[in-house]
Order: C-alpha cells, then sequence, then structure tokens
C-alpha cells in the first residue's frame, strides 16, 4: 500500500469534492481516496503505482478539474534518512540569516550619521521585497507549487502563487521611491498578516511543508522563523500606517 499527496486545481464546494473523490475512487488500484478543498486536496491510498495521466483521466469524468502530483510519503524512512545528523538552527537558516544581515547592515549604512527610523524601515521594506522576489522569480512555477501548500490565497486560488512574486516586486519598487506609502503599507500589512496566519496553522497541523519564502532555491522549513518574518514586516507596515 503506498499513500501519494496531490493537489486537485479547479474544486470551489463541497458537490466538487464528492465527485472527485468518487471519480478517483472508482479506478482500480485506488484503495481509498481523502478529498478536501484546503491542499494538499486529495491523499490517495494506492494498492499499486498508478500513472498522474491515469488519476487525470478519471479525474476527467468528475468535471474540469487538474491533478498534480505534492509528493510520495514512503512507507518508512531508510536507514540513510535515519542516520543523518539533524542541521543545526545555524545550518538550516544560514541564507536567510544572511541575506537578513546584508539588509540591515546596508540599510543601516544608509542611516550613518543621522538615523532616521522611519526612512531606515521604508529601505528596509525595499531590499527585502526585491531580494526575496528576486529569488521567488528564479522559478515562478517551483515557488507557487510551495506556497500553496501553506497559503490560505493560493490554496483556494492557486493562480494567486504565480502572481504573488511580481506583488513582492511591485512593493519593493514602491518602498524604494516613496510611492503612495498609505496605500503600500496598508497592501503590506494585510498580506504579511495573512501570510503569518497561513504559517501559524500550517506549524500547528505539524505538517513538513517546505518554506516558500526563498523560492524553491534554498530548502528551508516552515517553523517559527517564518512566522517572526512575516510578523515583523506586518508590524514595520503597521507603524508606518499610524505614524
Amino acid at each position: 500500500m503506498e499513500n501519494r499527496e496531490y493537489i486537485i486545481s479547479g474544486m470551489t464546494c463541497g458537490g466538487c469534492v464528492s465527485r472527485a473523490k468518487k471519480a478517483l475512487e472508482s479506478l482500480e488500484g485506488v484503495a481509498s481516496a481523502h478529498v478536501q478543498l484546503e491542499a494538499p486536496q486529495a491523499t490517495l491510498h494506492l494498492e499499486y503505482q498508478l500513472t498522474l495521466n491515469e488519476l487525470q483521466a478519471a479525474l476527467n469524468n468528475a468535471g474540469h478539474y487538474t491533478l498534480s502530483e505534492v509528493a510520495p510519503q514512503p512507507a518508512a524512512p531508510s536507514k540513510q534518512e535515519t542516520s543523518s545528523p539533524k542541521r543545526s538552527f545555524l545550518e538550516t537558516y544560514k541564507p536567510l540569516l544572511m541575506i537578513v544581515g546584508m539588509l540591515l547592515l546596508v540599510t543601516g549604512s544608509l542611516q550613518w550619521g543621522q538615523w532616521d527610523g522611519m526612512e531606515w524601515m521604508r529601505h528596509f521594506m525595499a531590499g527585502f521585497f526585491l531580494v526575496f522576489s528576486f529569488f521567488k522569480l528564479l522559478n515562478v512555477q517551483g515557488f507557487a507549487s510551495s506556497y500553496r501548500m501553506y497559503d490560505w490565497i493560493a490554496g483556494a486560488w492557486p493562480t494567486w502563487g504565480f502572481i504573488y512574486p511580481f506583488v513582492e516586486l511591485a512593493l519593493g519598487l514602491a518602498y524604494l521611491v516613496d510611492f503612495q506609502p498609505f496605500a503600500t503599507n496598508g497592501i503590506t500589512f494585510v498580506l504579511m498578516t495573512l501570510g503569518a496566519g497561513s504559517v501559524i496553522q500550517s506549524n500547528l497541523s505539524k505538517r513538513k511543508i517546505q518554506c516558500a519564502c526563498l523560492g524553491d532555491v534554498f530548502q528551508l522549513p516552515m517553523s517559527f522563523v517564518t512566522i517572526v518574518e512575516d510578523g515583523v514586516m506586518a508590524l514595520m507596515a503597521g507603524w508606518m500606517l499610524l505614524s
């Protein structure tokens, strides 16, 4: 018996869930199917391996839904996996810590001799969004696949995962030139608050999901660090809105 998780795009209601479940379970080789609206939308218990095309063909009978594979779940970890040493906090988050450190160094240097906290926050947020959008734009498809695994909006509307890197790029440019600060900070506050909420829910569910904050370039796990990252950005945007 083998378990596999899949993303099903196009489902919008309980009726879609019921039709998709019935179609998948009608396929020989599928012992049972758990289908839901939240990502991953389908968990299949397979008696033997089935190709994505075979599963998609069965799903086509239920409606206009698109199936994509998340990742296979092995029955048990291999000996090599169980013996591999656990990485330390610094080893795991080194890329993220280096990026944030460089942003702090550069934006702090701009304030040399005459500190302006509001200007520093604006420059830091500009750098944050420009750098993080760059890594996402290196592979938008890969980012979108990881992002919809935990983000509330992308889970309900997968296209948001393809749009979001460009939204971050636009916010970075807006902060850089101080364009419409009220609107820019308002959008940032909403997006970062929703992002923190999505990450908190994912962490509470105890699911091991890759963080998409740096696209798929660095394999960073979803953790408390991601919550702090979104939370601090939301607090900065909120402070600038009220100031």
